[in-house]
């Protein structure tokens, strides 16, 4: 087992992949507030638009005015999501707001594929060379790979390490046949299949194949477990994760209701202060922020630490008390 890491960085997904997810309609003024909120916890890096079609993904209608509307901090990354390259068009337009990161990536799942990007694994992957080509005129010469549904799937169930790794060798092997390295390689755990055994197992498959690649988690925490899963992924290693406040989100093609967001920033942060790791970010700045999500969706969200408080604060009023 390695050691923890000393600081963990977040990168903060709720506001695109929770809005997106929403039935409630959320007025752009108060999308572009929240951005803004959030800038101040001590994020450095927040992804919060979608350039898809509206008629999939209503809420990112207005993408555009949203990402124009934002009051850029500096040292803090702003980025969007793109599934095609129509979107990463529309997002290169704002690169005076938003950092464009040269990324791909692939489903472990054909149904899913065809669901979430309405193209199979093959014809994605083929899409690369168009990708390749965008990045490399804006001066890239890496690129960051990931698989989502690495770990199961609600469609096509269990995903093997070897169909994952297989994917992942796909796109390296495509990427060095178009002149790119790759850099970050992402495991997204997209239908909360992931157990804190199967995430050592993967990162360990990873990191022996590729051990001079930093590696990132996206986990879901449909089933309750993607704490445990954030704890075994930092026990082997692991210092970057998606995540997002409150507890937003989940998959509008995961085929199944109520499907949990990703695992909360908020609870994310509380656990590394207590384990004493680093994140930069203000523990209850977050929880505000995560008290203002939950007003702006109008229900409850299910991270746990707006509820039961910084603990830290307890221990002060302890303290005084005493």
């Amino acid at each position: 087992m390695s050691d923890l890491p000393k600081f963990v960085h977040v990168n903060e997904c709720g506001p695109r992949e929770g809005f997106q997810f929403e039935k409630v309609h959320i007025p752009t003024a108060d999308k572009i507030a929240f951005v803004d909120q959030l800038s101040e916890t001590g994020l450095k890096a927040i992804q919060f638009a979608s350039f898809v079609s509206p008629k999939w993904v209503p809420q990112m209608a207005d993408a555009d005015a949203w990402v124009e509307g934002i009051r850029k901090t500096p040292g803090i990354e702003y980025t969007g999501l793109w599934l095609n390259m129509q979107g990463l068009e529309r997002a290169m337009k704002f690169r005076d707001k938003l950092t464009i990161t040269p990324g791909f990536s692939l489903n472990a799942s054909e149904t899913f594929s065809k669901k979430n990007t309405n193209r199979s694994v093959a014809e994605k992957l083929d899409e690369m060379p168009g990708y390749v080509a965008k990045f490399r005129e804006m001066g890239f010469d890496k690129l960051d790979i990931g698989v989502a549904v690495a770990f199961g799937c609600n469609y096509e169930g269990a995903i093997s390490s070897e169909r994952v790794l297989g994917l992942l060798k796909d796109q390296e092997t495509r990427a060095r046949d178009l002149g790119m390295k790759i850099g970050e390689i992402t495991l997204y755990d997209t239908m909360g299949w992931g157990t804190p055994l199967q995430v050592k197992r993967l990162v360990g498959l990873v990191r022996e194949r590729w051990p001079d690649n930093p590696v990132c988690l996206h986990l879901h925490d449909t089933r309750g477990a993607a704490i445990a899963n954030f704890v075994a992924g930092m026990e082997v290693g692991v210092d970057r994760f998606d995540a997002a406040v409150a507890g937003l989100g989940g998959c509008p093609f995961a085929a199944h209701k109520g499907a949990a967001g990703n695992i909360c920033t908020e609870d994310v942060v509380f656990m590394c202060q207590e384990m004493g790791i680093e994140t930069g970010i203000d523990l209850d700045l977050m929880i505000a922020a995560a008290e203002q999500a939950e007003r702006l969706v109008g229900h409850a969200l299910p991270g746990k630490i707006k509820v039961g408080g910084n603990l830290a604060t307890y221990r002060a009023r302890a303290s005084a008390g005493a």
